[in-house]
């Protein structure tokens, strides 16, 4: 058994065709099916079920494809030792990105960062809090940026900066002819949401004043930032925005935003990793150019005039 075997089984596994399977792994059709037919008789077992179309794994198969992915994710950890020995940024590193930071954060620092490490490749995938998580444990990602705490006991947490949110109103909406408003004010009859599974609506209901919050299903919520202040300009009511993202607004919609009052509610954004992650210089150097953008625009340390809103609610990790 061989790792180049190995490789080629999940080449298969991934693509479902030998021939497709040969061209991404840089090696003629015949040569990818002979390794896996020795691998496959050393074993005495077949991986594949080749009867199908397209080509399906057995039920042998899987285990084993599972298992590959863990060996070949272990063997890579040598060369990450040696070039974090010789303080070296080179290779993929895969980051998993909450929806309500992507947007904003990721084209702020991505040229600047492949520019100062040009043999780091950033590989950015857009993924709910849950599922960063399930990456790191599995070792499919490499690092997350995700709204914390997670109390999760073996993901590192390093914390990025203190994200305010503000509040997006329209002139057709009461509290509009305020310079700035409370938590409490908010209603959540009136405030649009986005859509369950997103930490960041939790974050937003648990400003409501409890009194204000009814067991009547919210009418309008929306995965999308975009798509709620679409919906609060057309008259459905207000929303609050993550500060970044506000500050993307185009200038006819800023006139809309409103302040929290102090002390100001904010979210918590950190880089996360598994603890088992060796790639120190990475993170390092990731936060170093992240803060270094966003240094002025928001908080990078706690301040007394700023609050996180505490999850109330049933906690669901899942942004």
């Amino acid at each position: 058994m061989t790792l180049i075997q190995l490789e080629y089984v999940l080449a298969v596994a991934e693509y479902k065709n030998f021939t497709i399977a040969a061209e991404k792994t840089f090696v003629t059709q015949p040569t990818l099916s002979m390794q896996i037919q020795k691998l496959e008789k050393e074993l005495g077992i077949e991986i594949f079920d080749r009867s199908t179309h397209p080509i399906q794994l057995t039920l042998i198969g899987e285990i084993i494809v599972n298992q590959s992915k863990i060996i070949l994710k272990e063997v890579r950890k040598i060369e990450q030792i040696v070039n974090e020995e010789k303080g070296m940024l080179e290779g993929d590193f895969t980051i998993g990105v909450i929806p309500t930071v992507l947007p904003t954060l990721i084209p702020m620092f991505y040229k600047k960062f492949q520019q100062n490490y040009p043999k780091a490749n950033l590989i950015i995938r857009e993924l709910q809090t849950q599922e960063i998580i399930e990456g790191l444990e599995k070792r499919t990602i490499d690092f997350g940026l995700a709204v914390t705490p997670l109390h999760e006991e073996k993901i590192i947490e390093k914390i990025l900066y203190y994200e305010p949110m503000v509040a997006y109103i329209p002139a057709t909406h009461e509290l509009h002819k305020q310079m700035t408003i409370r938590p409490s004010e908010l209603n959540i009859d009136s405030v649009l949401l986005l859509k369950e599974g997103n930490c960041f609506r939790n974050n937003v209901l648990n400003l409501c004043d409890p009194k204000h919050i009814s067991n009547q299903p919210v009418k309008l919520d929306s995965g999308s930032l975009d798509t709620l202040v679409k919906l609060a300009n057309e008259g459905y009511g207000m929303t609050v925005l993550p500060l970044l993202h506000a500050e993307d607004l185009p200038v006819e919609f800023k006139k809309n935003i409103k302040y929290f009052n102090e002390p100001v509610p904010t979210r918590q954004v950190s880089l996360i990793y598994h603890q088992s992650n060796l790639r120190v210089s990475f993170e390092e150097n990731l936060i170093k150019t992240i803060q270094g953008i966003i240094r002025g625009k928001i908080f990078l340390d706690r301040s007394t005039n700023v609050i996180s809103p505490m999850m109330s609610l049933p906690e669901q990790k899942t942004d």
